[in-house]
């Protein structure tokens, strides 16, 4: 085994050990998003090719999760949502949280919540199964990813700079997930199209 192939085993390895049950073939900027269906909220079932020609982010929650919760009970999430969506954005909210694991949704729970938070996302995604939040390596939450009109993944990261819990870290963070959805809105290319994610770790079914 030559020294860079032992490299690259030893990286492959530690993705695995970090992240357990992830599909390795991660989304990759440029290429086409990996498709999904799943249920939403209101038991229809949404699939990416649904949304053809249309931008479409992908936010991951926790309803129990203090960094979700930083954003929520904030309105900055919700403000975010409602601009996008005024703009001809399509925004899925995901839950990959499996049974008996905090932010856990039920069709119920999902309706309750997205009432008492506000949420403005076009549907609430319920993943407990994980297939989407794995297909896409979904590791935080939030975890957010943006698919351009062309269906190729233009962003994935954290939705700022400000990996921290208390709401006073919003006040002058670099919102990268607005400045991205401008970029697309002006056709430019996405000036930070990575950034690390960063939250409470994705609650998924033991693999």
């Amino acid at each position: 085994m030559t020294a860079i192939s032992r490299r690259l085993a030893l990286i492959v390895g530690g993705l695995a050990l970090a992240a357990p049950g992830l599909a390795l073939a991660l989304p990759a900027i440029g290429k086409p998003a990996p498709a999904f269906k799943a249920l939403d909220e209101a038991g229809r079932v949404r699939s990416l090719s649904d949304f053809t020609g249309k931008t479409v982010v992908l936010e991951w929650t926790s309803s129990d999760c203090p960094y979700s919760h930083k954003h929520y009970d904030s309105g900055t999430m919700q403000a975010l949502q409602a601009k996008a969506v005024k703009d001809g954005v399509v925004w899925l909210t995901v839950s990959s949280s499996a049974p008996r694991n905090e932010g856990y949704f039920t069709a119920k729970t999902a309706r309750a919540w997205r009432v008492k938070v506000g949420s403005h996302a076009t549907a609430i995604l319920l993943d407990s199964a994980g297939v989407v939040g794995r297909a896409y390596g979904a590791r935080t939450t939030p975890h957010m990813f943006i698919v351009d009109r062309a269906g190729r993944v233009a962003y994935m990261g954290g939705i700022d700079d400000r990996p921290y819990q208390d709401p006073e870290s919003l006040k002058g963070a670099k919102p990268y997930v607005a400045n991205a959805l401008a970029d697309l809105k002006a056709g430019r290319p996405v000036a930070d199209p990575v950034s690390a994610p960063y939250g409470c770790a994705v609650r998924y079914a033991a693999a």
